[in-house]
């Protein structure tokens, strides 16, 4: 995620600026940061099945969505950086996930031989 999102910060720093740029950096942090409460929380959850998840870890959960809209309006209201590329940059975490399951197509093509046509390999 933090290539697809420094690809991306570059992208925007050459087709649009500098505040663009700016934008986007601090929307794909929000995201990442907002995964990686997520998958504290959920990796805690499922490790060690506890009777009651540590505040903190619930706290990351919950704060998730209210910090990244916050952050939007704020950014909305006063101007200081573009929303387009702050809600550009959200995308950030659907982008790594995208790469990462081309990766892990491209993998498996390659483990299992798919790329060979087996029909005419027999004769």
């Amino acid at each position: 995620m933090a290539l697809v999102a420094l690809a991306g910060t570059l992208v925007a720093l050459l087709g649009g600026g500098v505040r663009y740029a700016g934008g986007f950096a601090l929307g794909a942090a929000l995201a990442i940061l907002g995964y990686l409460w997520l998958h504290g929380a959920v990796e805690s959850l499922l490790a060690n099945r506890p009777q009651r998840l540590a505040w903190h870890v619930v706290t990351r959960f919950w704060l998730r969505y209210p910090l990244v809209f916050v952050v939007v309006y704020l950014f909305y209201r006063t101007g200081w950086l573009p929303l387009a590329a702050v809600l550009a940059g959200l995308f950030v975490p659907v982008a790594g996930a995208c790469v990462d399951a081309f990766i892990q197509i491209r993998e498996g093509w390659s483990a299992s031989g798919a790329g060979e046509d087996s029909a005419l390999s027999d004769k």
